[in-house]
């Protein structure tokens, strides 16, 4: 590769020489993605034309569809490259020095979620007597908080119906055309999630005859719309607002909060990295639970003569 080759192909060669069979394959796709980009957005720039306006520019192009978290993300995977780049001679100087990151104003999503009568209404919807379906799966994830990669690589092995807990080691690579089982999101998804004693009997009757290391609720190709287009006809069978199975781990942590568990168990039920990611997600929530123990404090206080 030389100064002569366009951006987007050294950029492809070294992905494919750095990170093909190097990352797990959902941060491959990542990769390609921002080769796709490269593509759309530089497909005439060339290596001997990089400089730090060039950089920018294209740094800005990207940004002007894309929030800033994204474009970062887009500028680590070029910035990783072209250092590279650097070290090999392919360029002289490194062009992303001192790049500005832009975007577009972070969209707000709104995390929708059900309360606890809500959360009674769908369960009583539930066919939990022809054997293994979708309704079993709405049921662990309600009653677990999994993502929807960790229940579907849920095995009969996975589950210690003894000390009552469910082991979450693996994810399932659903996406993939050569789907199977995958690592978790992070060391910290790698958990044991405590389960009630209903949930015990319910899957331990399920589960007694399944082969014990293959994916209970994956029969064939699974496509997370699938499943969120069963839970809306549910949803709507049960009359209450539709959400999706992401939208059902946002429930079961909402529930948990307003129970009064700690954000720091929450946080560790859900397998997230630290609990700044549940505080940052669950934010409406805890500011309402500061305002019911504010209230709580003021009343204890004014009690005290």
């Amino acid at each position: 590769m030389t100064q002569d080759a366009k951006l987007y192909q050294y950029f492809f060669q070294w992905m494919k020489l750095y990170k093909l069979d190097a990352v797990r394959p959902v941060t491959y796709r990542k990769y390609e993605m921002t080769h796709r980009q490269l593509v759309y957005l530089a497909p005439e720039l060339r290596m001997s034309e990089l400089t730090r306006l060039t950089y920018q520019q294209l740094l800005n192009d990207y940004a002007a569809s894309h929030e800033r978290q994204t474009v970062m993300d887009f500028h680590r995977h070029i910035k990783s490259s072209l250092i590279d780049a650097l070290e090999e001679d392919i360029i002289d100087r490194d062009p992303t020095r001192k790049a500005i990151i832009k975007g577009i104003q972070h969209r707000q999503h709104k995390t929708k979620f059900l309360n606890q009568h809500e959360v009674q209404e769908l369960l009583n919807t539930l066919v939990l007597d022809e054997g293994v379906n979708w309704d079993y799966f709405i049921l662990l994830v309600a009653k677990t908080g999994l993502r929807f990669a960790e229940a579907l690589a849920v095995t009969p092995n996975d589950f210690d119906f003894a000390h009552q807990y469910l082991n979450i080691s693996k994810t399932w690579d659903y996406k993939s055309a050569k789907a199977g089982f995958a690592p978790t999101k992070n060391k910290s998804s790698m958990r044991k999630v405590q389960l009630d004693w209903q949930t015990v009997i319910q899957f331990s009757q399920l589960t007694k005859n399944l082969p014990a290391d293959e994916p209970i609720f994956v029969r064939s190709k699974v496509y997370n719309d699938t499943v969120n287009h069963y839970l809306e006809r549910l949803c709507k069978k049960a009359g209450i607002e539709v959400i999706s199975v992401h939208g059902l781990r946002h429930t079961h942590a909402s529930l948990l909060l307003y129970a009064g568990v700690s954000i720091a168990s929450v946080a560790r039920r859900l397998g997230h990295s630290n609990m700044t990611t549940t505080q940052q997600t669950y934010l409406h929530i805890i500011q309402e639970l500061e305002n019911q123990d504010n209230d709580k404090v003021m009343k204890h206080l004014a009690s005290l003569i």
